[in-house]
């Protein structure tokens, strides 16, 4: 497999969309992925290793 390059095609979760969807690399710091755009929405983000973030939800006594 050849290394990422900017413009490469990436899977990543999007907030925007709330599912992982094709994105293309933006940016890079230290040979890893750091901003990606999504290809669906066009929205700009941190490259999230295709994972959920955690969920805000606060607890109520």
């Amino acid at each position: 497999m050849r290394p990422l390059r900017l413009g490469d095609d990436i899977d990543d979760y999007c907030a925007k969309c709330k599912r992982i969807t094709n994105h293309s690399i933006v940016s890079f710091l230290e040979h890893e992925p750091a901003k990606v755009r999504c290809r669906t929405c066009y929205s700009e983000h941190a490259y999230l290793h295709e994972t959920r973030p955690p969920t805000k939800k606060v607890r109520r006594k």
